[in-house]
Protein backbone atom coordinates (compact mmCIF):
# COMPACT_ATOMS: atom_id res chain seq x y z
CA UNK A 1 0.00 0.00 0.00
CA UNK A 2 1.26 3.56 -0.63
CA UNK A 3 1.75 5.63 1.70
CA UNK A 4 -0.71 8.71 1.96
CA UNK A 5 0.86 12.03 2.70
CA UNK A 6 -1.73 14.69 4.43
CA UNK A 7 -1.10 18.59 4.51
CA UNK A 8 -2.78 20.39 7.66
CA UNK A 9 -6.00 22.54 7.09
CA UNK A 10 -4.40 25.89 8.22
CA UNK A 11 -8.23 27.17 9.46
CA UNK A 12 -8.42 23.67 11.76
CA UNK A 13 -5.00 22.99 13.03
CA UNK A 14 -2.20 21.64 12.34
CA UNK A 15 -2.83 18.27 13.09
CA UNK A 16 -6.46 17.66 11.74
CA UNK A 17 -7.24 16.74 8.60
CA UNK A 18 -9.05 18.81 5.79
CA UNK A 19 -12.46 16.83 4.66
CA UNK A 20 -11.05 16.50 1.17
CA UNK A 21 -8.13 15.13 2.27
CA UNK A 22 -10.08 12.58 4.29
CA UNK A 23 -12.05 11.63 1.57
CA UNK A 24 -8.73 10.67 -0.27
CA UNK A 25 -7.27 8.74 2.45
CA UNK A 26 -10.48 6.77 2.65
CA UNK A 27 -10.48 6.28 -1.32
CA UNK A 28 -7.02 5.49 -0.95
CA UNK A 29 -7.59 2.89 1.67
CA UNK A 30 -10.60 1.46 0.25
CA UNK A 31 -8.55 0.30 -2.69
CA UNK A 32 -5.94 -0.99 -1.08
CA UNK A 33 -8.02 -3.62 -0.21
CA UNK A 34 -8.45 -4.67 -3.87
CA UNK A 35 -6.24 -7.73 -4.32
CA UNK A 36 -3.56 -6.72 -7.30
CA UNK A 37 -2.14 -9.74 -9.69
CA UNK A 38 1.93 -9.51 -9.89
CA UNK A 39 2.92 -7.74 -12.83
CA UNK A 40 3.63 -11.00 -15.72
CA UNK A 41 0.22 -12.58 -14.27
CA UNK A 42 -1.38 -9.61 -14.77
CA UNK A 43 0.02 -9.20 -18.70
CA UNK A 44 -0.71 -12.67 -19.55
CA UNK A 45 -4.17 -12.37 -18.13
CA UNK A 46 -4.67 -8.88 -20.46
CA UNK A 47 -3.45 -10.52 -23.50
CA UNK A 48 -6.10 -13.73 -23.13
CA UNK A 49 -9.52 -11.51 -21.97
CA UNK A 50 -10.81 -9.86 -24.98
CA UNK A 51 -13.22 -7.30 -24.51
CA UNK A 52 -16.40 -9.01 -24.74
CA UNK A 53 -15.20 -11.31 -21.92
CA UNK A 54 -13.82 -8.61 -19.91
CA UNK A 55 -17.51 -6.98 -20.28
CA UNK A 56 -19.57 -9.96 -19.33
CA UNK A 57 -17.80 -10.33 -16.48
CA UNK A 58 -18.14 -6.36 -14.79
CA UNK A 59 -20.51 -4.41 -13.89
CA UNK A 60 -20.41 -1.93 -16.97
CA UNK A 61 -21.78 1.88 -16.15
CA UNK A 62 -22.45 5.06 -18.34
CA UNK A 63 -22.63 7.68 -15.75
CA UNK A 64 -25.13 10.08 -17.81
CA UNK A 65 -27.59 8.81 -20.52
CA UNK A 66 -31.02 9.79 -22.03
CA UNK A 67 -31.03 6.25 -24.14
CA UNK A 68 -34.44 5.29 -24.97
CA UNK A 69 -35.21 8.98 -25.54
CA UNK A 70 -36.30 9.86 -22.09
CA UNK A 71 -36.19 13.23 -23.25
CA UNK A 72 -36.75 15.44 -25.98
CA UNK A 73 -40.69 16.54 -26.01
CA UNK A 74 -41.36 19.51 -23.63
CA UNK A 75 -44.56 18.43 -22.75
CA UNK A 76 -43.85 15.13 -22.21
CA UNK A 77 -46.27 13.35 -24.41
CA UNK A 78 -48.52 10.57 -23.29
CA UNK A 79 -47.15 8.76 -26.51
CA UNK A 80 -44.31 9.69 -27.39
CA UNK A 81 -42.02 6.82 -28.78
CA UNK A 82 -39.22 5.44 -27.21
CA UNK A 83 -36.04 4.17 -28.76
CA UNK A 84 -34.03 0.70 -27.86
CA UNK A 85 -32.28 0.55 -24.73
CA UNK A 86 -32.51 -3.00 -23.24
CA UNK A 87 -31.24 -4.89 -26.92
CA UNK A 88 -28.26 -2.83 -27.73
CA UNK A 89 -27.00 -3.03 -23.87
CA UNK A 90 -26.84 -6.77 -24.42
CA UNK A 91 -25.16 -6.76 -27.30
CA UNK A 92 -22.45 -4.19 -26.39
CA UNK A 93 -22.41 -5.48 -22.93
CA UNK A 94 -23.47 -2.17 -21.02
CA UNK A 95 -24.96 -3.84 -17.71
CA UNK A 96 -26.50 -0.29 -16.32
CA UNK A 97 -27.20 3.42 -17.33
CA UNK A 98 -27.50 6.75 -15.66
CA UNK A 99 -30.86 7.35 -16.88
CA UNK A 100 -31.33 10.88 -16.49
CA UNK A 101 -34.87 13.35 -16.50
CA UNK A 102 -34.54 16.69 -17.43
CA UNK A 103 -36.24 19.08 -15.56
CA UNK A 104 -35.50 22.56 -16.93
CA UNK A 105 -36.12 21.45 -20.49
CA UNK A 106 -39.07 24.01 -21.05
CA UNK A 107 -36.87 27.00 -20.38
CA UNK A 108 -34.13 26.40 -22.55
CA UNK A 109 -33.59 26.17 -26.19
CA UNK A 110 -30.66 25.69 -28.70
CA UNK A 111 -29.75 29.13 -30.13
CA UNK A 112 -28.07 29.86 -34.06
CA UNK A 113 -24.76 29.30 -33.02
CA UNK A 114 -25.44 26.23 -31.44
CA UNK A 115 -25.31 26.94 -27.69
CA UNK A 116 -27.85 25.55 -25.32
CA UNK A 117 -29.53 28.67 -23.45
CA UNK A 118 -32.40 29.58 -21.10
CA UNK A 119 -34.49 31.90 -22.83
CA UNK A 120 -37.37 32.52 -20.38
CA UNK A 121 -38.13 31.84 -16.56
CA UNK A 122 -40.25 29.25 -15.62
CA UNK A 123 -43.64 29.64 -13.89
CA UNK A 124 -44.21 28.65 -10.21
CA UNK A 125 -44.75 24.98 -10.14
CA UNK A 126 -43.83 24.45 -13.90
CA UNK A 127 -40.65 22.88 -13.28
CA UNK A 128 -41.83 21.10 -10.20
CA UNK A 129 -44.73 19.77 -12.10
CA UNK A 130 -42.68 19.20 -15.56
CA UNK A 131 -39.74 17.57 -13.76
CA UNK A 132 -42.69 14.74 -12.10
CA UNK A 133 -44.46 13.96 -15.56
CA UNK A 134 -40.45 12.95 -16.45
CA UNK A 135 -39.73 10.24 -13.94
CA UNK A 136 -43.55 8.95 -14.85
CA UNK A 137 -41.68 9.21 -18.04
CA UNK A 138 -38.62 6.93 -17.11
CA UNK A 139 -40.10 4.31 -15.05
CA UNK A 140 -42.70 4.03 -18.50
CA UNK A 141 -39.88 3.28 -20.53
CA UNK A 142 -38.20 1.06 -17.63
CA UNK A 143 -41.36 -1.08 -17.92
CA UNK A 144 -41.50 -1.03 -21.69
CA UNK A 145 -38.55 -2.20 -21.86
CA UNK A 146 -37.92 -4.56 -19.32
CA UNK A 147 -35.36 -2.70 -17.15
CA UNK A 148 -34.42 -3.24 -13.58
CA UNK A 149 -34.00 0.12 -11.13
CA UNK A 150 -30.61 -0.30 -9.05
CA UNK A 151 -31.40 1.56 -5.72
CA UNK A 152 -28.82 -0.19 -3.63
CA UNK A 153 -24.88 -1.08 -3.83
CA UNK A 154 -25.84 -4.99 -3.86
CA UNK A 155 -28.41 -4.64 -6.64
CA UNK A 156 -25.13 -2.81 -8.76
CA UNK A 157 -23.12 -5.27 -7.34
CA UNK A 158 -25.36 -8.10 -8.77
CA UNK A 159 -26.26 -6.05 -12.33
CA UNK A 160 -25.02 -7.49 -15.89
CA UNK A 161 -25.35 -6.64 -18.89
CA UNK A 162 -27.70 -9.80 -19.92
CA UNK A 163 -30.19 -7.98 -17.72
CA UNK A 164 -29.93 -4.52 -18.36
CA UNK A 165 -30.69 -1.80 -15.04
CA UNK A 166 -30.90 1.73 -14.78
CA UNK A 167 -29.65 4.13 -11.96
CA UNK A 168 -32.20 6.53 -11.88
CA UNK A 169 -31.15 10.03 -12.26
CA UNK A 170 -31.74 13.57 -12.95
CA UNK A 171 -30.06 16.62 -14.55
CA UNK A 172 -30.37 19.56 -12.68
CA UNK A 173 -32.18 20.30 -9.60
CA UNK A 174 -34.88 22.74 -11.25
CA UNK A 175 -37.86 20.10 -10.50
CA UNK A 176 -37.02 21.11 -6.52
CA UNK A 177 -37.89 24.58 -6.88
CA UNK A 178 -35.29 25.67 -4.31
CA UNK A 179 -37.41 23.22 -1.87
CA UNK A 180 -34.68 20.60 -0.38
CA UNK A 181 -37.45 18.91 1.19
CA UNK A 182 -39.05 17.45 -2.19
CA UNK A 183 -35.72 15.47 -2.52
CA UNK A 184 -36.99 13.09 0.26
CA UNK A 185 -39.47 12.34 -1.76
CA UNK A 186 -37.63 12.02 -5.29
CA UNK A 187 -35.81 9.48 -3.61
CA UNK A 188 -38.67 7.47 -1.99
CA UNK A 189 -41.30 7.68 -5.33
CA UNK A 190 -39.32 7.30 -7.65
CA UNK A 191 -36.15 5.84 -6.80
CA UNK A 192 -33.84 8.77 -7.74
CA UNK A 193 -30.14 7.58 -6.23
CA UNK A 194 -28.22 10.60 -8.51
CA UNK A 195 -28.79 13.84 -8.99
CA UNK A 196 -26.70 17.00 -11.20
CA UNK A 197 -27.46 20.26 -9.01
CA UNK A 198 -27.80 22.54 -12.37
CA UNK A 199 -28.02 22.00 -15.85
CA UNK A 200 -28.58 25.12 -18.59
CA UNK A 201 -29.83 27.47 -16.20
CA UNK A 202 -28.45 29.43 -13.28
CA UNK A 203 -31.19 28.02 -10.73
CA UNK A 204 -31.67 28.06 -6.80
CA UNK A 205 -29.02 25.26 -6.11
CA UNK A 206 -26.59 27.26 -8.06
CA UNK A 207 -24.46 28.95 -11.22
CA UNK A 208 -23.18 27.10 -14.27
CA UNK A 209 -19.96 27.12 -16.89
CA UNK A 210 -22.28 28.31 -19.68
CA UNK A 211 -24.21 31.66 -18.30
CA UNK A 212 -22.37 34.27 -16.35
CA UNK A 213 -22.71 33.61 -12.18
CA UNK A 214 -25.57 34.74 -9.94
CA UNK A 215 -24.26 33.18 -6.83
CA UNK A 216 -20.93 32.85 -6.72
CA UNK A 217 -20.89 29.35 -7.02
CA UNK A 218 -22.70 27.15 -4.50
CA UNK A 219 -25.48 28.53 -2.54
CA UNK A 220 -27.16 27.83 0.54
CA UNK A 221 -30.22 26.13 -0.47
CA UNK A 222 -27.51 24.12 -2.87
CA UNK A 223 -25.40 22.95 0.01
CA UNK A 224 -28.81 21.78 2.16
CA UNK A 225 -29.46 19.61 -0.72
CA UNK A 226 -26.04 18.34 -1.74
CA UNK A 227 -25.71 17.50 2.60
CA UNK A 228 -29.38 15.93 2.28
CA UNK A 229 -27.73 13.85 -1.11
CA UNK A 230 -25.46 12.55 1.33
CA UNK A 231 -28.00 12.04 3.90
CA UNK A 232 -30.65 10.48 2.23
CA UNK A 233 -27.46 8.24 -0.20
CA UNK A 234 -28.30 9.92 -3.56
CA UNK A 235 -24.71 10.55 -5.59
CA UNK A 236 -23.96 14.03 -6.23
CA UNK A 237 -23.17 15.22 -9.92
CA UNK A 238 -21.86 18.85 -10.39
CA UNK A 239 -21.60 18.64 -14.15
CA UNK A 240 -22.28 21.82 -15.73
CA UNK A 241 -21.32 23.51 -12.30
CA UNK A 242 -19.03 26.25 -12.36
CA UNK A 243 -15.78 25.99 -10.97
CA UNK A 244 -16.82 27.81 -8.33
CA UNK A 245 -19.53 26.25 -7.12
CA UNK A 246 -17.57 23.07 -7.37
CA UNK A 247 -15.00 24.22 -5.36
CA UNK A 248 -17.72 25.34 -2.56
CA UNK A 249 -18.93 21.58 -3.30
CA UNK A 250 -16.32 19.30 -1.99
CA UNK A 251 -16.18 21.44 0.84
CA UNK A 252 -19.81 20.60 1.36
CA UNK A 253 -19.84 17.38 0.98
CA UNK A 254 -19.03 14.06 3.12
CA UNK A 255 -19.34 11.87 -0.02
CA UNK A 256 -17.31 11.85 -3.06
CA UNK A 257 -18.45 14.00 -6.16
CA UNK A 258 -18.82 13.22 -9.65
CA UNK A 259 -18.68 15.13 -13.22
CA UNK A 260 -20.14 12.87 -14.97
CA UNK A 261 -19.90 14.19 -18.40
CA UNK A 262 -17.44 16.37 -19.56
CA UNK A 263 -13.35 16.23 -20.83
CA UNK A 264 -10.20 18.49 -20.37
CA UNK A 265 -8.83 21.22 -21.11
CA UNK A 266 -6.04 23.35 -20.24
CA UNK A 267 -8.08 26.28 -20.16
CA UNK A 268 -11.62 26.09 -20.80
CA UNK A 269 -13.01 28.63 -23.01
CA UNK A 270 -15.62 31.23 -22.36
CA UNK A 271 -19.45 29.09 -21.72
CA UNK A 272 -17.37 25.92 -22.10
CA UNK A 273 -18.35 22.63 -20.70
CA UNK A 274 -14.99 21.26 -20.08
CA UNK A 275 -12.81 21.36 -16.81
CA UNK A 276 -9.41 22.76 -16.45
CA UNK A 277 -6.98 20.31 -14.25
CA UNK A 278 -7.35 22.22 -11.15
CA UNK A 279 -11.11 21.36 -11.48
CA UNK A 280 -10.82 18.03 -12.46
CA UNK A 281 -8.27 17.76 -9.16
CA UNK A 282 -11.28 18.99 -6.92
CA UNK A 283 -13.16 16.11 -7.89
CA UNK A 284 -10.61 13.66 -7.12
CA UNK A 285 -9.79 15.26 -4.25
CA UNK A 286 -13.28 13.60 -2.78
CA UNK A 287 -13.04 10.36 -4.42
CA UNK A 288 -15.00 11.00 -6.86
CA UNK A 289 -14.84 10.30 -10.63
CA UNK A 290 -15.27 11.91 -14.31
CA UNK A 291 -17.06 10.95 -16.86
CA UNK A 292 -15.56 11.29 -20.57
CA UNK A 293 -18.05 12.40 -22.88
CA UNK A 294 -17.82 11.68 -26.92
CA UNK A 295 -18.06 14.61 -28.21
CA UNK A 296 -17.15 14.54 -32.45
CA UNK A 297 -16.38 17.26 -32.47
CA UNK A 298 -13.64 17.30 -29.55
CA UNK A 299 -12.88 13.35 -30.45
CA UNK A 300 -13.55 12.29 -33.97
CA UNK A 301 -13.11 8.79 -33.38
CA UNK A 302 -12.58 5.84 -31.01
CA UNK A 303 -9.05 6.20 -30.82
CA UNK A 304 -9.18 9.77 -29.77
CA UNK A 305 -11.38 9.67 -27.16
CA UNK A 306 -9.44 6.97 -25.50
CA UNK A 307 -6.56 10.09 -25.95
CA UNK A 308 -9.19 11.90 -23.62
CA UNK A 309 -9.40 9.06 -20.98
CA UNK A 310 -5.50 9.28 -21.35
CA UNK A 311 -5.12 13.03 -20.71
CA UNK A 312 -7.70 13.04 -18.08
CA UNK A 313 -5.79 10.11 -16.34
CA UNK A 314 -2.71 12.06 -16.64
CA UNK A 315 -4.24 14.42 -14.29
CA UNK A 316 -6.21 12.87 -11.87
CA UNK A 317 -5.55 8.94 -11.91
CA UNK A 318 -7.46 6.64 -14.03
CA UNK A 319 -9.02 5.37 -10.81
CA UNK A 320 -11.07 9.00 -11.00
CA UNK A 321 -12.30 8.56 -14.50
CA UNK A 322 -15.40 7.08 -15.87
CA UNK A 323 -17.45 7.19 -19.18
CA UNK A 324 -20.27 9.56 -19.41
CA UNK A 325 -22.00 8.98 -22.84
CA UNK A 326 -24.98 12.05 -23.17
CA UNK A 327 -26.62 9.37 -25.33
CA UNK A 328 -29.71 11.28 -27.56
CA UNK A 329 -28.36 14.03 -25.16
CA UNK A 330 -26.16 16.23 -27.62
CA UNK A 331 -26.77 19.20 -29.77
CA UNK A 332 -23.86 17.86 -32.25
CA UNK A 333 -22.54 14.27 -33.73
CA UNK A 334 -21.46 11.75 -31.18
CA UNK A 335 -17.96 9.74 -31.78
CA UNK A 336 -20.08 6.68 -29.43
CA UNK A 337 -23.53 6.83 -30.61
CA UNK A 338 -24.76 3.09 -30.04
CA UNK A 339 -24.04 0.43 -26.47
CA UNK A 340 -23.00 -2.32 -29.36
CA UNK A 341 -19.96 0.12 -29.54
CA UNK A 342 -18.85 -1.10 -25.95
CA UNK A 343 -16.12 -3.54 -26.87
CA UNK A 344 -15.02 -1.50 -29.45
CA UNK A 345 -14.28 1.21 -26.70
CA UNK A 346 -12.41 -1.37 -24.54
CA UNK A 347 -10.62 -2.37 -27.16
CA UNK A 348 -9.73 1.03 -27.86
CA UNK A 349 -8.64 1.99 -23.84
CA UNK A 350 -6.67 -1.36 -23.82
CA UNK A 351 -4.71 -0.22 -27.56
CA UNK A 352 -3.88 3.45 -25.66
CA UNK A 353 -1.95 1.30 -23.01
CA UNK A 354 -4.65 1.28 -19.99
CA UNK A 355 -4.35 -2.71 -18.38
CA UNK A 356 -7.27 -4.65 -17.38
CA UNK A 357 -7.94 -3.44 -14.09
CA UNK A 358 -8.08 0.36 -15.35
CA UNK A 359 -10.58 -0.78 -17.90
CA UNK A 360 -13.11 -2.11 -15.71
CA UNK A 361 -12.79 0.89 -13.29
CA UNK A 362 -13.20 3.54 -16.25
CA UNK A 363 -16.28 1.05 -18.10
CA UNK A 364 -17.86 1.01 -14.50
CA UNK A 365 -15.45 0.13 -11.31
CA UNK A 366 -14.61 3.61 -10.39
CA UNK A 367 -19.00 4.78 -10.70
CA UNK A 368 -19.43 2.09 -8.84
CA UNK A 369 -16.92 2.50 -5.98
CA UNK A 370 -18.79 6.16 -5.62
CA UNK A 371 -22.40 4.78 -5.63
CA UNK A 372 -21.33 2.30 -2.89
CA UNK A 373 -19.65 4.57 -0.84
CA UNK A 374 -22.76 7.13 -0.83
CA UNK A 375 -25.96 4.46 -1.30
CA UNK A 376 -24.62 2.45 0.99
CA UNK A 377 -24.84 -1.70 0.62
CA UNK A 378 -29.00 -2.16 1.58
CA UNK A 379 -31.18 -5.06 0.74
CA UNK A 380 -30.93 -6.73 -2.46
CA UNK A 381 -34.60 -6.62 -4.03
CA UNK A 382 -36.60 -9.90 -4.45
Amino acid sequence: MKSVRFQSDERDGADRLTRREALRWIAAAAAAKVPQLHAAESAASDARLDSRQLLEGMVSIDMHSHAGRVIGVKRVEQHASFEPVAAPMRDGGMAVLCLAIVSDAPTHHVTADKRIRPYRDPAPGELRAYGEKSFERLHALVRAQGLGIVRTALELDAARSSKPSVIVSAEGGDFLEGRPERLDDAYERWGLRHLQLTHYRVNALGDIQTEPPEHNGLTPVGADVLRRCNRLGIVADVAHGSYELVKKAADVTDKPLVVSHTSLAKVPGPHSRLISPDHARLIAGTGGVIGIWPVASIFPDLAAMAGGFARMADVVGAEHVGLGTDMLGLVGAATFSSYRDVPALADALRQRGFGIDEVRGILGGNYARVFRATVGEGAAAA
